[in-house]
């Protein structure tokens, strides 16, 4: 079965007005960069991103959760 379509016949969607700068803007306010939220550290003073591990220090929330190692003890695991 062939089917014959008439190209000239077909429509697309076209605005009936010119959209207005208003709404224009209206439409493109929820397209605005948000904020960084960087809060300095209160034991290091270093600034950093809030609710993330301090990566200096390896606190979070008051608590240890990384523990750096020294330059000696990543040479005894390289050997």
């Amino acid at each position: 079965m062939i089917l014959l379509i008439n190209t000239s016949q077909i429509i697309m969607a076209v605005p009936k007005r010119k959209t207005s700068k208003s709404k224009r803007n209206m439409r493109r306010s929820h397209h605005s960069i948000d904020k960084i939220n960087i809060i300095e550290d209160k034991d290091s003073g270093e600034p950093r991103l809030s609710h993330r591990i301090d990566i200096s220090t390896g606190m979070y929330n008051g608590k240890q959760i990384i523990v750096k190692k020294t330059p000696k003890e990543s040479n005894k695991e390289n050997s």
